[in-house]
C-alpha cells in the first residue's frame, strides 16, 4: 500500500495558471510561487473583496441582535452580495482519538466529488503548522487519494506565511524589550505579549531572558507560544484586508502600567513594520487537489488553543469565485465548529449553508472503551456505547441551528455491520449518515456524500425562501474596538467563582434549518457567563470555576472596554471536557478556568482550561524521526 507522500509524488498536477482558470482567474490575477502554487494578486484580492459588503457592514450584520439565539436569514445570504452567492459548506468532526478521523481527507474528497458533479467548487483550508508535522501527525494535507498538492511543500515551508507571522510577532517582542532597556518611557510594569516559534518545544513555555549583564537587556520571565496560537496568526486570519490587519496590529495590548493602564502596540509604533512583514502573507494561497480542484490554503490556527479556521480573506475570496466552497473547522465540533460560529461567523458574517460532521467507526469504538490495539475487531456494543460522543456533537450543532450530514469516513477494517449500525443510530437522531471513501477512491468515493450535501443545501434554501432577508440598511453600525484604555465599560459581570448568574441555555431543537442559524450567546453577556454558556451548553459541564487570577483579569478586561468580545476557550481536543481521559460525552463535571488572556487585536478573549497550554511539546517518538530527504530533494516520511 502506497503512503500519502508516495501517492502525492506520483501525482501529475496542472500548472497553477490552469487551476486559476477554473475560477476565471487570469495570469495577471495570480503571483506564482513556482509551477504549482501561487498567491492571489493584491489587486485581484481587493477587487474580490469589493464584491462583498464592507467589513463594517458584514461585522455589524453578524452581530445579530442582543437576544440569545437570534436567527440569521440564510436563504439568500443577505450577508453576501449577489455577486458572491457561493454556498459555504463547513466540515467538522466528532472528538478526535488516536484512531484517526480524517476531517481534511473528507473535506478534500467532498470538494473533488462536487467537481465530478460538474459544480464550480473551491476549498478553503488552513495551512499546516510545522509543530504537528514534525511532532504527532507528520502532515496535514489530507490523505490517500484525497490530498492537496504539492503536499510536501504545503506541509513544510509553503509560501512562508507562518514564518512571516513568527517574524512579525518576534519583532514586536523585541521592540517591547528594547523600549524597556532605553528608559521605559511608557512605564511598562507587566508584559503580556509572548514570543513564538512554529515548532513544538515545551522547554520554551517559560524562559528567563536578558541574562548575562546589562548589555543583554533587562532580565525578566518570558515565554513562547507556538506560532499558530499567536495573536498575530489570529489577526491575519480574521483581518478583512491589509489596512484592517494593520489596524488590528495597532490594537494589540502588549502590557500594562503599574496603575493598570493598558499599553498597545501602537504606543511603540510597531504596527507599520509588522504589516510590512505580513504584506504578502495576508494574500491567499492557491493550490490544487490530486483531482485538480482549486484549493485556497491560508492561515493555520489550532482549534484547541485558538479559533481554528482558515482566513476570512481566503473564505470570502473562494465564495466570490466558486459556487460551492468547502471549509474546515479544526478538531471536534465542540472546538472548531463552536468557534466557527461564535468567533469566525460573528466577525465575518459568513455562515454555512450546510455542515458535515465526520465520524469513524474506529473513533466511536474507542469512545466506547476499546483500546487502540483492538480496534480492527468488530465490536457492535462498543460502537453503540461510543455513539454518545457523536450524539453530543449532533446536539451541539443543532444549538447553532445547523442540521448536519454525518460523513462516516471508512477505514478498511470497518465491517458492513458496523457501518450499518452507525447509519441506524444516526437515523434515530434524525440525521443522515453517508459512508465516505475519499481516502481510497478520491472524489469518486464521496459522490454520495456530495449529493447528500447538495440536497441539504437545497432543502435549507427552500425552507427559507419565504423568509424575508435581512436588510443591510437596517443593520446597526458595527462597534469598534477601543482606541485607548478609555472604553466605556459594559454592565458589571456576574459572580465568577460559582455557577450563579448564568442565563438559561437555549434548548437544542431536534430539527432545524439554515434559516435559524444562531450564535450561542449575545455580545452583551458578561465574559464569565459567555465562558459558562459554552462550557455548560457545548461541553456538558456542571459547575465552572475560575482561579483568582482569572477573575481579576476578566474584571480588568471588562473595565478596559473589552467585555463585549467573544470567548475562545483553549482546552484539550481529545475530550469534549477539559480532561483528555474523559471519552464519550461526559456530563456534570467541574470545568476549571485556570487563566485568561486578552487578544484585543484579534477581537476575542482566550480562556485556558485544565492542563492545556499554547506551546505543545513533542511526543516520545516525534514524526520528525521518520522524515528524510534524498540527494534529489525527494522528501519521505510525511503522511
Amino acid at each position: 500500500m502506497l503512503t500519502d507522500i508516495e501517492i502525492a509524488n506520483q501525482a501529475k498536477p496542472f500548472k497553477i495558471s490552469r487551476i486559476a482558470a477554473k475560477l476565471n482567474l487570469t495570469a495577471e490575477d495570480i503571483e506564482p510561487y513556482g509551477k504549482y502554487k501561487a498567491k492571489l494578486s493584491r489587486a485581484k484580492t481587493a477587487e474580490l473583496a469589493s464584491r462583498t459588503m464592507t467589513a463594517r457592514l458584514i461585522a455589524a450584520s453578524a452581530r445579530l441582535s442582543e437576544t440569545q439565539a437570534a436567527p440569521v436569514p440564510n436563504g439568500s445570504h443577505p450577508l453576501r452580495t449577489p455577486a458572491s452567492r457561493g454556498a459555504l459548506i463547513l466540515v467538522t468532526a466528532l472528538t478526535p482519538t488516536p484512531a484517526g478521523e480524517g476531517k481534511s481527507t473528507v473535506s478534500i474528497g467532498l470538494a473533488d466529488a462536487l467537481q465530478r458533479l460538474k459544480k464550480r467548487v473551491a476549498l478553503s483550508l488552513r495551512e499546516p503548522s510545522l509543530g504537528p508535522c514534525f511532532g504527532i501527525k507528520g502532515g496535514a494535507a489530507g490523505g490517500g487519494r484525497s490530498q492537496i498538492v504539492p503536499m510536501d511543500e504545503i506541509n513544510l515551508n509553503f509560501t512562508g506565511d507562518i514564518h512571516a507571522i513568527t517574524t512579525a510577532n518576534n519583532l514586536l517582542a523585541a521592540m517591547i524589550d528594547n523600549h524597556i532597556k532605553f528608559g521605559n518611557g511608557l512605564g511598562i510594569a507587566k508584559v503580556f505579549f509572548k514570543r513564538c516559534v512554529d515548532l513544538n518545544d515545551r522547554a520554551l513555555r517559560e524562559v528567563r531572558i536578558g541574562l548575562g549583564g546589562k548589555a543583554n537587556g533587562i532580565p525578566r520571565t518570558d515565554g513562547f507560544n507556538i506560532s499558530v496560537a499567536s495573536e498575530i496568526m489570529a489577526i491575519l486570519c480574521l483581518a478583512e484586508d491589509l489596512a484592517d490587519l494593520k489596524n488590528r496590529l495597532n490594537q494589540i495590548v502588549i502590557g500594562e502600567t503599574s496603575d493598570g493602564t493598558p499599553i498597545y502596540a501602537r504606543d511603540l509604533n510597531a504596527a507599520g513594520a509588522m504589516a510590512a512583514i505580513l504584506k504578502d502573507a495576508v494574500l491567499p494561497n492557491l493550490v490544487q487537489t490530486l483531482e485538480h480542484t482549486p484549493a485556497f490554503v491560508h492561515g493555520g490556527p489550532f482549534a484547541n488553543i485558538a479559533h481554528g479556521t482558515s482566513s476570512v480573506i481566503a473564505a470570502r475570496t473562494a465564495l466570490a469565485l466558486a459556487d460551492y466552497v468547502v471549509t474546515e473547522a479544526g478538531f471536534g465540533a465542540d472546538l472548531g465548529a463552536e468557534k466557527f460560529f461564535d468567533i469566525f461567523a460573528r466577525k465575518s458574517g459568513l455562515y454555512p449553508d450546510a455542515v458535515v460532521l465526520v465520524a469513524t467507526v474506529r473513533a466511536l469504538k474507542m469512545h466506547g472503551g476499546v483500546a487502540k490495539t483492538d480496534l480492527n475487531a468488530e465490536n457492535l456494543p462498543a460502537l453503540e456505547a461510543g455513539f454518545t460522543n457523536l450524539r453530543a456533537h449532533i446536539a451541539n450543532l443543532r444549538r447553532f441551528g445547523a442540521e448536519p450530514v454525518v460523513a462516516v469516513n471508512r477505514f478498511v477494517s470497518d465491517t458492513p455491520a458496523e457501518l450499518k449500525l452507525v447509519q441506524k443510530l444516526c437515523r434515530a437522531e434524525g440525521v443522515e449518515a453517508v459512508v465516505s471513501e475519499g481516502w481510497g477512491k478520491g472524489g469518486k468515493g464521496c459522490i454520495n456524500l456530495a449529493k447528500s450535501v447538495l440536497n441539504r443545501i437545497e432543502l435549507n434554501r427552500n425552507m427559507n425562501s419565504a423568509a424575508a432577508p435581512l436588510s443591510p440598511s437596517a443593520v446597526p453600525a458595527s462597534p469598534v474596538l477601543p482606541a485607548s484604555s478609555a472604553g466605556t465599560p459594559p454592565p458589571a459581570s456576574a459572580p465568577m467563582d460559582s455557577s450563579a448568574g448564568t442565563p438559561p441555555l437555549a434548548s437544542a431543537p431536534q430539527a432545524s434549518s439554515a434559516g435559524s442559524l444562531r450564535l450561542l450567546y449575545p455580545d452583551a453577556l458578561p465574559l464569565a457567563d459567555k465562558i459558562r454558556t459554552v462550557a455548560r451548553g457545548i461541553y456538558g459541564a456542571g459547575r465552572v470555576t475560575f482561579t483568582a487570577a482569572a477573575r481579576r483579569d476578566l474584571a480588568k478586561f471588562t473595565r478596559w472596554g473589552y467585555g463585549r468580545l467573544p470567548v475562545c476557550i483553549a482546552k484539550t481536543q481529545n475530550s469534549i471536557s477539559h480532561d483528555k481521559t474523559l471519552l464519550g460525552a461526559p456530563r456534570g463535571y467541574t470545568f476549571p478556568i485556570t487563566e485568561v488572556r486578552l487578544s484585543a487585536g484579534a477581537g476575542f478573549v482566550v480562556a485556558l482550561s485544565g492542563e492545556i497550554n499554547t506551546m505543545p511539546g513533542l511526543p516520545r517518538h516525534p514524526a520528525a524521526e521518520n522524515i528524510d530527504v534524498d540527494e534529489n530533494g525527494i522528501i519521505s516520511g510525511l503522511f
